[in-house]
């Protein structure tokens, strides 16, 4: 008898939300420090720079406000494991737009505080099962808001990768959430039993086609901490990098992951 397919993971829509905003407020707070030497450095998004970067979370959360302007899908098509698999067709516009908003917007601390009130008021105004027409499918509000903790935390660690010493911090309820969103999209890319991957205190999945660990020690495990899973599954960090310099453990014949990974690009 195959094995019970799995629930999928839920969100508390008041945790994502309050885990959003305290994301952002991290990331407009570092922001607004910023000297124009710094906003001017380069990051390691391509040709993007820091300010071009800052532009592009404010557009993480104006995303919302875009997408309930578009007419309401009749159902739901997507599902929110289908997102991080969907966006890299979006990668060309999302970069052109990220420009435009930057030279458009030279306070751009005026410009993440009007973001941030258009979400506030659009998670107010709408309830959580609101289908949004996503590059993934419609989608609930509510699953979609899922995704901009991936988006921020991204960001913000890519904000600090850019600027030394700028340390803006992770909200907990933040990481916790886009580690878990990556991680279940691994075990949807690689399905299958014979690998279990442990990104403590947040994750645990099982992975990769093979024999089903059922009890005791599993043969193969790969496990990390929270951000570099996330570099790891956003394409910041390669799978041998991680190896090399100690970020992550894998033991077992099936425990390479590194033609499973990027997850997005």
């Amino acid at each position: 008898m195959p094995p019970a397919r799995k629930r999928p993971r839920s969100y508390d829509p008041a945790k994502i939300r309050a885990a959003v905003l305290a994301q952002f407020g991290h990331v407009r707070t570092a922001v607004a420090g910023l000297t124009p030497e710094q906003l001017a450095r380069p990051t390691r998004l391509g040709d993007w720079t820091v300010r071009e970067l800052a532009a592009h979370c404010a557009m993480a959360l104006d995303a919302v406000d875009r997408l309930l302007a578009e007419p309401e899908p009749a159902r739901q098509t997507g599902r929110l494991l289908d997102w991080p698999f969907a966006i890299a067709a979006d990668a060309p516009a999302i970069a052109g737009t990220a420009r435009r908003l930057a030279e458009e917007h030279p306070d751009l601390d005026a410009h993440l505080a009007a973001a941030e009130r258009r979400f506030t008021a659009n998670l107010d105004a709408h309830p959580a099962g609101r289908l949004l027409p996503t590059s993934a499918g419609a989608l609930p509000l509510a699953d979609y808001a899922v995704t901009r903790t991936v988006e921020l935390v991204v960001h913000t660690d890519d904000l600090n990768a850019a600027v030394p010493g700028l340390d803006v911090p992770h909200d907990r309820q933040a990481l916790a959430a886009a580690t878990r969103l990556l991680a279940d999209a691994l075990a949807v890319k690689a399905p299958g039993g014979s690998t279990e991957v442990r990104v403590p205190p947040y994750a645990v999945v099982q992975c990769v086609e093979g024999p089903r660990h059922t009890r005791g020690t599993p043969p193969n495990v790969v496990e990390t901490d929270p951000l570099t899973w996330i570099r790891l599954a956003t394409g910041r960090r390669t799978w041998a990098q991680a190896l090399r310099d100690a970020e992550v453990s894998a033991s077992g014949e099936r425990a390479d992951l590194s033609a499973h990974l990027p997850l997005m690009t």
